[in-house]
């Protein structure tokens, strides 16, 4: 029988391949809180900019433009948030897949490792039972019962 498991390179590849998936979710999720934070940074922002209640005509048309171009860069914020969350979404249906490939070729793993412990238990007995029964005509042929 033969005892090394022909797959363990096929394992080490998946092992490998799922750590990679989990370093990829690693880095959306990094990628999130910084689109999160760069939301909350312009939320505040265009908070802090209150529309003027008196000044030039120029001033206030001014002031509105920069207010609707902070709201446009909330909005470009929440698009990446959302944008980023997909991408993890996605790289945890990866990291999904790769795990269950990598445990499909450890439940081969652990058959291969149970069948060779069984050969090895059956040999182990055969080779007692072997010996039991030299014994046993050799005390035979003595006369020993």
């Amino acid at each position: 029988m033969n005892r090394l498991f022909r797959l363990a390179p096929v394992l080490r590849a998946r092992k490998a391949q799922e750590d990679a998936a989990k370093g990829a979710v690693i880095q959306s999720r990094a990628e999130i809180r910084e689109a999160e934070a760069l939301l909350k940074r312009r939320q505040l922002d265009l908070m802090g900019a209150d529309a003027p209640t008196e000044g030039t005509a120029r001033a206030m048309v001014a002031a509105i433009a920069a207010r609707q171009s902070m709201a446009a860069g909330v909005f470009s914020a929440q698009r990446m948030v959302n944008d980023a969350e997909e991408v993890e979404r996605e790289r945890m249906a990866a990291l999904s897949d790769a795990a269950k490939r990598r445990r499909a070729v450890e439940m081969m793993a652990e058959r291969h490792a149970a069948t060779v412990k069984a050969h090895d238990l059956k040999s182990g007995q055969a080779a007692l039972d072997e010996l039991a029964v030299t014994a046993k005509a050799r005390n035979a042929s003595r006369g020993e019962a």
